[in-house]
């Protein structure tokens, strides 16, 4: 049994985004069935979204699309969706084998094996696997020859007809696109009010606290507050040499104020959620308000004693730079605020949005840190999966209909490594990855489920300053589909076709999802072609009728299916030499 076999990785906030090639997990699906497994969870099978505060550990992104078959948005990820259909369609063709007998294993070359499942009746499956992640092969087996492409597993339901390859994609592949809805917003601005130590519901303590102790997690955010007594014969006030404030933080994002100034901003990763903030920070004489808002992002929940781990201001807390040297601010008094106060006033809901004033038009406040934003609109016609476009802002957290969406966090760039992707050898979250250099999320779900015809209330919390203008409503749509077919690959057949020896070649399937048809083929090539679904490119070789077929049998219809053939694109473009057919169709 094997309880968890990951399509993809989550997302993590500054982290490029996991992806794990269809080829590959169906090699692992494949290995693990021919070496006698009998039960697979996937995990996951159908991406989904982390709504409200629900992301489940430090820094996961609010979408937890992981890579699925099924998207967050609810379609089908291809080809993954597909090439695992297919995969579970041969593994249950070879079914009276399996259920039957353990495999005999034999050597068919230095890392190439067949495991055999054999009935008492006479039933008889195969799987041949090519263990190499650079070259193919051909092997031997029975009185037939196969070729097996590398890392890869051939399966054989009857021990001769091969009806699938894990690294060969006979499903096809499609290019999602979002396509902005026309939703015009209006926006209104509210600014979010630093507290004061002389608020009713703020406590004092003597020295700092842990966050979560406090807040048992009822919100992100915990105000730290302090004074500092600058006397007015310190040497920085003439000298203009502004001491230097540190502050060390468990984390997971700290702004800091002083005076009622946003005098900096610093915040951790998922590897390191620790941080450290050290800046000169202009200091008065008098007394001098120190305001720290601390911000958790998810919680501990992996590792060793990890329920024990902080959050929050822990000091040591220190003023560098004054008559005194050092000044330790860590065990002053300090005085504390649970959340937001547009937490309070329930300003993600209509009721509690009216208790503050609001402004609008040229008064809007676009790009300052600590601003509440809200806006109606009606819900875009027809069935597609909506997303939010928040390139345009920074970090924080939106809600629709009083619901919440979840943490918002753009600004934060994903970094490591995206290099191109080889579906080959042993999987790793870090071995196929994505948007580098560009938002960890850009693309917020809204289910419709949560909207109304009209009059939908849309609200963001923005901490760091963005422009709510640049927020766009966005429908999740198929631009195209694509095959890329082989000659001669395994291709899917029924029972009935394996008992009667029915021979059969592979076809080039294409669809577009319900309420779309064909309208446009993009490209198509049979004899060398290059590149992949979106980026195809004809190569040495290529038959000059490749279009025909398409444009005959496919033009206006939801689905077509193309024989891989010589005589179907007008003759062999390079006898000799192997072929395969790429196409791209456009859905409209």
């Amino acid at each position: 049994m094997w309880t968890e076999n990951w399509t993809g990785w989550y997302t993590e906030f500054g982290g490029a985004v996991p992806t794990r090639p269809a080829e590959d997990i169906a090699f692992s699906v494949a290995r693990f069935i021919q070496n006698g497994g009998s039960f697979v969870n996937y995990y996951m099978y159908h991406g989904g979204t982390n709504f409200g505060r629900t992301a489940s550990g430090l820094f996961i992104a609010t979408s937890y699309d992981y890579d699925a078959p099924i998207d967050e948005y609810g379609l089908p990820r291809e080809p993954k969706w597909g090439h695992l259909r297919d995969l579970h369609r041969a593994i249950k063709l070879s079914e009276p084998a399996l259920v039957s007998a353990d495999p005999t294993v034999t050597s068919l070359g230095s890392n190439q094996e067949a495991h055999v499942f054999k009935s008492k009746s006479g039933a008889c499956a195969a799987f041949l696997a090519n263990y190499d992640t650079k070259y193919s092969v051909k092997v031997t087996f029975g009185s037939a020859h196969y070729e097996l492409p590398r890392w890869s597993i051939t399966i054989l339901p009857d021990c001769k007809t091969a009806v699938f390859n894990t690294a060969r994609l006979g499903a096809q592949s499609s290019e999602k696109k979002m396509v902005l809805a026309n939703t015009a917003f209006s926006w209104q601005s509210y600014n979010e009010e630093s507290p004061s130590a002389d608020d009713q519901d703020v406590t004092v303590h003597d020295g700092l606290w842990e966050q979560i102790y406090i807040t048992r997690d009822a919100t992100d955010y915990l105000w730290y507050m302090t004074d500092v007594q600058i006397d007015s014969d310190e040497g920085f006030l003439r000298s203009g040499q502004d001491p230097l404030l540190t502050i060390w933080s468990a984390g997971h994002a700290l702004h800091v104020f002083i005076n009622g100034q946003l005098s900096g901003t610093v915040y951790g990763g998922l590897e390191n959620p620790k941080l450290t903030f050290s800046n000169n920070v202009k200091l008065r004489a008098g007394i001098n308000k120190v305001t720290l808002l601390s911000v958790a992002v998810g919680l501990s929940n992996v590792g060793t004693h990890f329920e024990t781990w902080n959050v929050g201001v822990l000091g040591p807390v220190t003023l560098k730079g004054l008559n005194e040297g050092t000044r330790d601010l860590s065990k002053q008094k300090w005085s504390y605020k649970i959340g937001l106060k547009g937490e309070a006033l329930k300003l993600h809901t209509v009721a509690g949005s009216s208790s503050v004033e609001w402004v609008e038009g040229s008064q809007l406040v676009k790009k300052q840190p600590m601003t509440w934003y809200k806006t109606t609109f009606d819900a875009p016609g027809g069935n597609e999966p909506l997303g939010l476009d928040m390139s345009s802002m920074g970090k924080g957290q939106l809600w629709i209909n009083g619901q919440s969406i979840g943490r918002h966090w753009p600004g934060y760039i994903a970094h490591g490594n995206c290099y191109a992707c080889d579906y080959a050898g042993t999987y790793s979250d870090q071995k196929c990855r994505t948007n580098c250099g560009e938002p960890s999320q850009r693309w917020y779900h809204v289910p419709r489920s949560w909207l109304k015809p009209s009059g939908n209330f849309l609200v963001v919390f923005e901490e760091w300053g963005g422009d709510p203008n640049g927020i766009a409503l966005a429908k999740r749509t198929t631009a195209s589909v694509c095959a890329d077919i082989f000659e001669g690959q395994p291709t899917m057949k029924k029972r009935g076709m394996l008992i009667a020896g029915r021979i059969s070649r592979p076809k080039a399937h294409l669809w577009c999802p319900p309420g779309q048809q064909i309208s446009k083929i993009n490209f198509a090539s049979y004899g060398m072609p290059e590149g992949s679904c979106g980026n195809f490119r004809e190569g040495s070789c290529h038959a000059h009728k490749s279009y025909d077929a398409f444009q005959k049998n496919c033009i206006g219809k939801q689905s077509c299916s193309v024989t891989v053939a010589p005589e179907v694109f007008g003759g062999d473009p390079c006898p000799g030499s192997r072929k395969k057919l790429s196409v791209e169709a456009a859905c409209k």
